[in-house]
């Protein structure tokens, strides 16, 4: 299913909803996005200060591909080569060069997602000149690679995936990456792998992109959920070397680098957070999937439970995920969630409800007895 319009790019629902949420004449239990709630490393912190109190000079342009130090630290962890990697503004900067890099190898002017899909992609496939095809996706929320297959031609460009996904929670297996990025190929396109929920798998099943080690392969994240750090904007993407040079040359010409004292913090956060950190974080994370989805079984609703990231999808009864119902729930319970249908067909029937705020049981419970009320 092709978009002939370009809403996903002309219309961001989560600021409408954000904006809405904002002017409500009463308290309102925001899980709109995926703010995270908990604190950042105490390393990171340190590291910041650090940084303020360091030589002037130390304050000016970083070299445009990332800190030296930081791009080493990751490239180790991710079994790349430090050449490959590129510390950008964000995952968002990391995917957008990712897919404009698709885009340009003129191997065709459309993009693969699967529905239900985070709309910014789309967005960023107009906004590129593309033109996006939605495949839905199978059983509980995974990838259909049999379905991408059919939809793959000669016209493809990229096939995008978020693994774990937002909205649906699925953590896709290596092997059904490893099949599409065999589509991709054989239609000479990239496959472009946004894992920035990679700390938030509770399957135990997540494995990298990168360790395919495929030369259509990009892969996207950021430290913005696992550090609890979104106002930062620090993330990488992992080029196959022949795309770096050009992606570098994208990257430079739109941002120039990114935030170095940003960089410099993230480091000290890599090179001191012990593995207790990002667990605790998860254990935060299942206790609230686990109040939240009980409250709803008890409201009588049925909802996805992810197998990673920190969303869960609902669906009430005679109510669908329209942006109307939304705001209705804003107004009339004081929770604000995101509609279903912002995120395509699949799922429009659905409210996806982020779990980002230690009020989950408090929202659990206004909604139960709003819907029991009706």
């Amino acid at each position: 299913m092709a978009d002939d319009a370009d809403d996903a790019y002309e219309e961001p629902l989560f600021q409408r909803v954000i904006e809405y949420a904002a002017a409500a004449d009463r308290d309102i239990v925001r899980m709109v996005s995926g703010h995270p709630d908990w604190d950042p490393p105490a390393a990171l912190r340190e590291g910041l200060r650090a940084y303020a109190d360091g030589d002037p000079e130390t304050f000016q342009y970083p070299p445009r591909e990332g800190l030296p130090a930081l791009r080493g630290e990751i490239a180790d962890r991710r079994g790349v080569e430090e050449s490959q990697v590129i510390v950008t503004n964000g995952a968002a900067e990391a995917n957008y060069l990712g897919m404009a890099e698709a885009l340009d190898r003129d191997s065709g002017a459309e993009v693969l997602v699967t529905d239900p899909v985070y709309p910014y992609y789309p967005g960023r496939t107009t906004m590129l000149g593309g033109e996006t095809t939605r495949v839905s996706v199978g059983d509980n929320g995974h990838v259909d690679v049999d379905a991408m297959r059919a939809a793959a031609s000669g016209d493809t460009a990229a096939i995008v995936l978020n693994t774990p996904n937002n909205p649906t929670g699925a953590v896709y297996s290596l092997e059904a990456v490893a099949e599409l990025a065999d589509v991709a190929a054989d239609v000479d396109a990239l496959l472009v792998v946004d894992e920035v929920y990679d700390h938030f798998d509770f399957s135990g099943r997540f494995e990298s992109a990168v360790t395919l080690d495929r030369d259509n392969v990009v892969v996207t994240t950021s430290f913005s959920k696992a550090l609890g750090i979104t106002g930062f904007r620090v993330g990488y993407a992992v080029f196959p070397a022949d795309l770096v040079e050009a992606a570098l040359t994208r990257h430079t010409l739109v941002n120039i680098a990114a935030s170095r004292p940003a960089q410099a913090a993230v480091l000290a956060a890599l090179e001191e957070t012990p593995p207790a950190y990002y667990e605790s974080v998860r254990d935060t994370i299942r206790g609230r999937i686990d109040d939240f989805t009980a409250a709803l079984d008890a409201a009588g609703a049925a909802y996805t439970t992810p197998e990673g990231a920190f969303y869960v999808l609902v669906r009430f009864e005679g109510f669908p995920g329209t942006l109307a119902n939304v705001q209705r729930l804003i107004d009339d319970t004081g929770v604000a969630a995101m509609p279903g249908a912002a995120f395509g067909e699949t799922y429009d029937g659905w409210i996806r409800f982020s779990l980002c705020t230690d009020r989950v049981d408090e929202a659990a419970d206004r909604l139960a007895a709003y819907f029991d009320g009706r």
